[in-house]
């Protein structure tokens, strides 16, 4: 998964974090990441990553690189809202 990802990067001309990060921030679905950011570079990697811009076809290739997760996410925090 990590080297089909990082394929994906080089073919948009971009930094792994940067393509993530605008995958992420294109995606219909209510997401806002929340990037941990220790240095100075990460910061500005980070705030590049707002000027890629990904054609449909290289959305959808980033998509094909992460398997589809299955079974219950966090099933013990649905509890809290009992």
């Amino acid at each position: 998964m990590v080297q089909c990802l990082r394929d994906r990067a080089a073919e948009v001309g971009c930094t792994s974090a940067q393509r993530d990060l605008a995958w992420l921030l294109a995606r219909p679905e209510r997401i806002v990441p929340l990037p941990g950011t220790r240095r100075s570079s990460h910061l500005d990697d980070n705030l590049a990553a707002l000027s890629v811009r990904l054609t449909p076809g290289q959305f959808e290739a980033v998509g094909e690189c992460i398997p589809e997760a299955f079974g219950a996410r966090a099933p013990d925090m649905s509890r809290l809202e009992q």
